[in-house]
């Protein structure tokens, strides 16, 4: 499954990891998902999602 957030549709970020002596190497920063069961207004329902922690304080806003 892709390390992708359902809500927002965040993924990962590239970037460089640098060393003392300033060598640069890629690094990869991945974003914290969680799992997470939330009513669904529309359906009704529990569903089951993906989600990162940031989308997650403003779920009270996206009323899904």
């Amino acid at each position: 499954m892709v390390k992708k957030c359902m809500l927002t549709h965040k993924r990962s970020n590239n970037g460089y990891r640098i060393s003392h002596s300033h060598v640069r190497t890629k690094k990869i920063q991945h974003i914290n998902l969680q799992t997470k069961k939330i009513w669904s207004y529309k359906k009704k329902s529990w569903i089951k999602i993906r989600i990162c922690t940031k989308a997650m304080k403003s779920l009270h806003k996206l009323k899904i």
